[in-house]
């Protein structure tokens, strides 16, 4: 039977040259070649169209979900300027508060160094970008992202975690004619980890367990601290000084 259509690059180099005569074991074992060499390409060919394999991502590690909640409410006195006022000035007018772990951005976005803690046997330092969104009667502070620094394995897994906060600071608006108002801080942190295989022969609930220790930890500590150099902000301005300087140390 003729074939049709051109000739393949294969059969125009056997077509083209010649060859001295074979005997017929020579070309039986010539003709299996062929055989095995149109095989592999059919086997090529059909592994091409295979579907890719299955990769197994890192979203398939075990995941660690940290949350700490605190409420922390302290009574001011007010002066001749009320408290309220204070509290309903926009974000670009507010002081840093301590200049040592705080400094600002831009107007509304300030970047936060947290105070050095233990992770089992790890040092973390979380520095924290956060954005005030003005509010009545006070103001919401909202996490835009954390970096981890200290431990190399801690750095190393700033690329495999979410974390979220909200801060949410008010003062008592039925209390205005009072000479003692209410100020109170709302603070909800949560974190997702991806558990390190370093830590991977821990129980997952252990590593929660611990993790959301330390977050409450530091809210115990961070919160009365932050409500203290509040209320003496707040008496600097409202005894007259406009200057806005930072009344912390950078200490607990």
């Amino acid at each position: 039977m003729a074939a049709t259509g051109s000739a393949s690059p294969l059969s125009l180099a056997f077509s083209s040259a010649s060859y001295p005569r074979a005997s017929s074991r020579n070309l039986l074992s010539f003709r299996h070649a062929l055989l095995r060499l149109a095989s592999s390409e059919d086997g090529a060919a059909a592994a091409d169209s295979r579907p890719p394999p299955l990769r197994v991502s890192a979203s398939s590690n075990p995941k660690a979900r940290l949350v700490a909640r605190r409420k922390e409410s302290v009574s001011v006195r007010q002066l001749d300027r009320p408290l309220s006022e204070y509290m309903s000035l926009p974000a670009s007018q507010y002081s840093v508060l301590d200049a040592e772990r705080i400094e600002r951005v831009d107007d509304s976005t300030f970047r936060c160094y947290v105070h050095r803690f233990k992770f089992f046997a790890f040092e973390v330092c979380p520095v924290l970008l956060v954005r005030v969104e003005e509010q009545p009667n006070g103001c919401c502070i909202k996490l835009l992202s954390c970096k981890l620094e200290g431990s190399p394995i801690i750095a190393a897994q700033n690329d495999k975690f979410d974390a979220s906060m909200v801060n949410r600071i008010s003062c008592e608006s039925n209390q205005r004619t009072s000479s003692l108002q209410q100020l109170t801080s709302d603070t909800t942190i949560e974190v997702s980890i991806d558990i390190p295989f370093a830590f991977q022969a821990i129980p997952v609930q252990a590593i929660e367990s611990s993790g959301t220790q330390i977050l409450e930890q530091i809210l115990r500590i961070m919160l009365p601290r932050f409500m203290t150099q509040l209320v003496k902000d707040y008496q600097a301005w409202a005894s007259g000084d406009t200057s806005r300087q930072p009344l912390g140390t950078g200490k607990i």
